[in-house]
């Protein structure tokens, strides 16, 4: 709560009602402190999309608009609190898609309004990052990569409630590549997954371009792999050659793997950090996860904290791990809040003293 003098005072128990609706998953939480889940209800839509091969952005909206109020009232069931016990209210505005992005703010703005609840905005980034906060307090300074069907960054954190991208995908975010080269092997979306699970059962015998893995910056690249495997298919579908697909996944999930850690690798090195977080949808990837804590092992003075793979997903917990923080700092939406699609990072400015009481 805000004082008369303007300081945000913590109290003993901080409930936030935090929203998710920024693709194809509708879900509403109640988090206390920041770092307790007391409920995380999740309407997925994976069903309704598979059959177009990805998410079709009109679809998602309609589907979120008929999943938020229940959503919302499981939330508050399962958590055991009614609007009364509430703090704040969390959402994402963005980055996602426009129309999805506007059911979740509409609901989060209205519950708001109707409950006198100051209201928070979210960078969804900042929530699959701080979705480790569940797990593990955050040691600052920290990294994040986060990889996602939308995103492939690389984030440094000096200190809480500040972001600056250090390095991000030039094209093709990795889980948009997975799914694209999925459709290929026949793979219903979301792909990743399977493709995780066919790439061990073979081996790196295509050797495909790790695109931009020696270039002097932390940016990625994955369209170039994209259209070589995309290439190497069709070639051998007109000379009638048959290819193992177990092969191909495990071919095209080294180049992807090997970029993602050696550049991630090469920024712990340029910006030493106490922790290194891996997030978002791709971070459930078996693969990712194993290289990294193998690379990992080398720095003896950076922890690497894996969100858990009930979390990797887009989910509203994380949101509100990130809007507690948030809140503490000050920052605020009001009634003008809109969806936010091209939402970029920005640095935080704190705007009143934190005290505890």
């Amino acid at each position: 709560m805000v004082d008369k003098k303007g300081t945000v005072k913590l109290l003993a128990r901080d409930l936030v009602l935090s929203f998710e609706t920024s693709c194809d998953e509708t879900s509403v939480a109640v988090i206390e402190n920041g770092e307790k889940i007391l409920s995380n209800i999740v309407a997925t839509q994976i069903k309704s999309h598979q059959r177009f091969g990805g998410v079709v952005p009109e679809v998602a909206s309609r589907h979120h608009i008929e999943q938020i109020t229940g959503c919302i009232e499981d939330a508050l069931s399962e958590a055991n609190v009614s609007y009364d016990d509430l703090t704040s209210v969390a959402v994402t505005y963005g980055p996602g898609l426009v129309g999805a992005l506007l059911i979740g703010v509409t609901a989060a703005k209205v519950v708001a309004w109707a409950h006198h609840l100051p209201l928070v905005p979210v960078n969804h980034l900042a929530g699959h990052i701080y979705g480790a906060r569940l797990v593990e307090p955050i040691e600052f300074p920290a990294m994040a990569l986060v990889v996602s069907g939308g995103h492939t960054e690389l984030v440094y954190m000096p200190e809480e409630g500040k972001f600056e991208i250090i390095g991000e995908t030039r094209d093709d975010a990795a889980g948009e590549a997975y799914d694209k080269i999925g459709r290929v092997l026949g793979i219903n979306y979301p792909a990743g997954k399977t493709v995780d699970e066919m790439a061990h059962r073979g081996k790196d015998t295509f050797h495909f371009p790790r695109a931009m893995d020696h270039d002097d910056n932390f940016d990625f690249s994955f369209s170039g792999l994209k259209s070589a495997f995309i290439n190497t298919v069709h070639h051998a579908d007109q000379v009638h050659e048959t290819l193992n697909k177990n092969d191909l996944a495990a071919s095209f999930q080294q180049a992807v793997i090997d970029v993602l850690a050696d550049k991630t690798v090469r920024a712990l090195h340029d910006y030493p950090v106490k922790q290194l977080i891996l997030g978002g949808g791709v971070a459930a990837n078996k693969g990712l996860r194993a290289r990294l804590t193998d690379e990992l092992e080398k720095f003896k003075n950076t922890s690497l904290e894996l969100v858990p793979l009930s979390l990797c997903g887009d989910n509203a917990a994380m949101i509100g791990a990130a809007g507690e923080m948030l809140y503490r700092h000050g920052v605020r939406g009001d009634a003008t809040l809109n969806a936010n699609p091209g939402l970029e990072f920005e640095w935080i400015k704190v705007k009143h003293e934190i005290t505890s009481v």
